[in-house]
């Protein structure tokens, strides 16, 4: 039976494995240009990431014509997906597959996706949130946060459903589809619930959704009467909406995908006409923000 390839190489394999000398090869790992781990005061290289190191290289980057996006859900981001992947046809791949803002970071932490879209509480505190919650991540060292755009956050309410606050659709038998923990609208009705003397466990709950569409699906079929969720999604979907405030909306990426053909191309198509005139048909969006790169520390 063949012996498996040791997951992590030492400094001379991975000299090797590269085909450089160990001093060239310390020279990358100390400038982060390479992906390296000091464990034990010693140097060790993740295999599977030396090989996604050199796809990179090759030829000014055989990944560069891809863009995965996770993280938070949300339909102007969808839409504005969607007319890219037209635009690039069989030139690119641009794919979004929304997580929630946790999972999201997780994936790009572990390179499975290339952009991470988040949102993290009250607009008001957003920068010092946002900032916090990349710093749970070690390779958040390498990444870099731009500002998409503003949101109207706020409660899905069924058709023909009028309530005068959460308050009443907690502490009544109204049937709620909740996010998953980890997705930063339940974290944002969470904070609002609080500040209200309610939780979570106070809903009553019939359903979770994993994404923002999905909970507007669900109260849309009315197989829920209300969800955490934007206005937007809301309107999607035809729906009612209880605003609970604005948030910040934001994408996480690695620091070498910041000026990368598809990821410019993202903003462009994000900001031009057609999405502006779908952003204010959708409503709760605040586009002037839009390409901001935020501080970090």
């Amino acid at each position: 039976m063949a012996e498996t390839p040791a997951a992590c190489l030492t400094a001379r394999e991975a000299a090797a494995f590269l085909h450089l000398n160990e001093k060239k090869l310390y020279e990358l790992a100390n400038s982060r240009e390479l992906p390296a781990a000091r464990v034990g005061g010693k140097w060790l290289f993740p295999r599977a990431l030396l090989e996604e190191w050199l796809l990179e290289q090759a030829h000014g980057g055989a990944l560069t014509d891809r863009l995965l996006i996770t993280g938070s859900d949300d339909p102007l981001l969808a839409a504005t997906t969607a007319a890219l992947a037209e635009q690039l046809g069989g030139d690119g791949l641009v794919a979004y597959s929304p997580t929630g803002t946790m999972t999201g970071l997780e994936l790009l932490a572990r390179r499975r996706a290339n952009v991470c879209a988040l949102h993290w509480g009250g607009v008001e505190h957003s920068a010092q949130q946002h900032a916090l919650l990349l710093r749970r991540f070690a390779a958040s060292r390498q990444w870099a946060l731009v500002r998409l755009s503003l949101r109207e956050q706020g409660v899905i309410l069924r058709r023909g459903l009028e309530v005068d606050g959460i308050e009443t659709l907690a502490a009544f038998d109204y049937r709620w589809a909740m996010r998953q923990a980890g997705a930063g609208s339940r974290h944002f009705l969470e904070s609002a619930l609080a500040s209200r003397g309610f939780a979570a466990a106070d809903c009553s709950v019939v359903a979770e959704a994993r994404s923002e569409r999905e909970a507007a699906a669900l109260v849309a079929r009315e197989d829920a009467d209300c969800a955490p969720g934007t206005r937007a999604a809301a309107a999607e979907f035809g729906l009612g909406f209880l605003s609970l405030g604005w948030e910040a909306f934001d994408l996480a990426l690695p620091r070498e995908i910041l000026f990368r053909r598809l990821f410019q191309a993202l903003l462009t198509t994000h900001g031009d006409a057609r999405s502006q005139t779908l952003a204010r048909r959708l409503g709760g969006y605040d586009l002037s923000p839009q390409g901001r790169i935020l501080g970090m520390d």
